[in-house]
């Protein structure tokens, strides 16, 4: 790799934990309670989307229409819902290779930031004990566009006070790499991801990231 980067921007689930399952069976209760159809395919329609977002694919199939204050409720009522699984997270939910790469990357001078759109990031991040690991963390909390809008990559970018050009986004969703190419960032795939062609760079396993980033000091 001829590109030598400063910084690094990484999505949280799907990459760092894995919560999925969660915000699924969190989904799937509020649909069942509102009488919605919901299963695991149009779920995989919700990966790296907003929560109101996500909350307007699944009421694609109700019979009802939501009035503005109506959706704001059932988007808080699912993430109670979710809040209340992620209580049972633990730093066990971290890979012990996904910890140790972190700390590699910042021995190896990277300046390393959280670029998600969910408002339970820093909530996440203390659960599983990461919080530490970053030096900036841009959430569903201080953007306005979800991605594939570029916002929350270029906000973390402006936190750790690098440019674009100069980081490189990791990301599990094609929603992600999108948002990170429209935004001017090079993107390192994994997961789903990878079979996104307009990913720069791809990996099966997290600790590869290491092999684009050569030690910066």
């Amino acid at each position: 790799m001829d590109k030598k980067y400063k910084g690094v921007i990484f999505d949280l689930d799907g990459v760092l934990v894995f919560t999925d399952h969660f915000h699924y069976l969190a989904w799937k209760k509020l649909a069942d309670e509102e009488g919605i159809y919901f299963d695991e395919k149009i779920n995989d329609r919700l990966r790296g989307v907003s929560r109101m977002d996500s909350l307007d694919i699944i009421l694609e199939r109700s019979q009802k229409t939501y009035t503005s204050q109506e959706k704001a409720a059932l988007a808080e009522r699912k993430n109670e819902y979710y809040k209340s699984y992620l209580t049972k997270m633990t730093p066990e939910d971290v890979k012990e290779e996904t910890r140790k790469t972190l700390e590699e990357l910042k021995n190896r001078g990277y300046k390393l930031a959280i670029g998600s759109s969910s408002k339970n990031t820093k909530f996440i991040l203390n659960q599983v004990h990461l919080t530490s690991m970053f030096l900036a963390i841009s959430d569903g909390t201080n953007i306005v566009r979800s991605k594939p809008d570029p916002e929350v990559f270029l906000k973390a970018a402006l936190f750790i006070q690098e440019k674009p050009a100069d980081c490189l986004i990791m990301e599990d969703a094609f929603a992600g790499i999108e948002a990170g190419k429209r935004g001017g960032f090079k993107t390192i795939a994994i997961g789903q991801a990878t079979k996104d062609e307009e990913a720069d760079y791809k990996v099966q396993e997290f600790k590869e990231i290491l092999n684009f980033l050569p030690p910066l000091i």
